[in-house]
């Protein structure tokens, strides 16, 4: 089982910036990929930006440019940087690991940018 505590979340004026972290119990040599979606009210839950194990990152193509998904192995911990919001941008943002053929998902945080 793997804990996943999400941290960061807020409100924020449009073009504003904001630092989404994740810290997992689990040692990060362990985990396959980590991830950050999220979710606006009445829409589906949706990939943000993904890095694999070796680095390797993927982005939504809503995003490209703006946000910046690292982690930290000696914490454990993964990042998401956000920078020029958009009013579109607010949603619960939500951390995800898999080890194998499991998923865990953190409780959520929620990001709020006003206009």
């Amino acid at each position: 089982q793997v804990q996943l505590v999400e941290s960061g979340g807020g409100l924020v004026q449009a073009g504003g910036s904001l630092r989404l972290s994740c810290a997992a119990s689990e040692n990060r040599a362990s985990i396959d990929a980590m991830g950050w979606y999220r979710q606006a009210d009445g829409k589906q839950r949706e990939l943000v930006a993904r890095i694999t194990s070796g680095g390797s990152t993927t982005y939504a193509d809503s995003v490209k440019g703006r946000f910046t998904i690292s982690r930290d192995n000696a914490k454990n911990t993964m990042y998401l940087q956000m920078n020029s919001l958009k009013p579109e941008d607010t949603s619960v943002y939500y951390c995800y690991a898999n080890i194998g053929v499991f998923g865990f998902w953190g409780q959520g945080t929620q990001v709020t940018v006003s206009s």
